[in-house]
């Protein structure tokens, strides 16, 4: 967990940078607290800052013409979010809501334009996080159009294996496992099959489930598998 003091150079578009630019940095922002379920952003709303997660989750979703709310992707610790519309200009989109409690350091789009202009490796480096969002939208697109319902649920573990799992001698371990409820959101599936397939996983050997925490037995066998 990246610690207060220091968290900037954990974030990827800042590691490439010197102390004392970081402590620059540190100064152009402010932070904020948000409690478990606050929303912090509303897609269509004007954006007008960049915000990193010093520590906490957060869930950015989008709604469906029937109202049902589609996770995208959780976000946690050193993440950012809000790039979008500081770079086109244009409204947010989607939404942004806390998932438990989370610190935010927020920088206005004036002040981080400014360090893009400054700073090239900063401007390299978010490239580089963005075409990385962008591969995985493209494979969970793959997954939700072509998959059963084992490869969405397995497309979204790996997801969150990635997003905020930890990888100790080939084993990842998740923990604070998302609501099934949430994760049949991301899986665009229901909660009843998100239990039935966890359930599954565990008696095939390819995962562990401990009360909030799901382990991947042997990461790589189970990416080879679903990927």
């Amino acid at each position: 967990m990246a610690i207060k003091d220091d968290f900037l150079k954990y974030v990827p578009i800042f590691t490439d940078l010197d102390q004392t630019t970081l402590d620059k940095i540190a100064e152009l922002g402010n932070f904020r607290k948000f409690e478990k379920d606050a929303v912090i952003l509303l897609e269509n709303e004007t954006g007008s800052a960049l915000f990193v997660i010093v520590c906490g989750k957060v869930k950015v979703s989008r709604n469906s013409d029937d109202g049902r709310e589609v996770i995208l992707t959780i976000l946690s610790d050193s993440d950012f979010f809000g790039e979008m519309a500081i770079l086109d200009g244009q409204n947010r989109s989607a939404n942004v809501t806390a998932i438990e409690a989370t610190e935010l350091f927020i920088i206005q789009r004036s002040d981080f334009l400014d360090l893009l202009y400054n700073h090239p490796e900063v401007s390299i480096s978010l490239l580089q996080e963005l075409t990385k969002r962008l591969r995985g939208a493209d494979m969970k697109i793959k997954s939700l159009s072509l998959k059963d319902a084992e490869g969405k649920v397995a497309t979204v573990i790996l997801q969150l294996a990635d997003d905020i799992g930890k990888i100790k001698q080939g084993v990842v371990e998740i923990d604070k496992l998302p609501f099934q409820h949430d994760l049949a959101n991301m899986a665009g599936t229901s909660r009843e099959t998100i239990s039935r397939t966890l359930h599954t996983f565990a008696k095939k050997g390819l995962i562990e489930l401990e009360g909030t925490k799901l382990r991947i037995i042997n990461y790589a066998k189970f990416k080879e598998m679903f990927d």
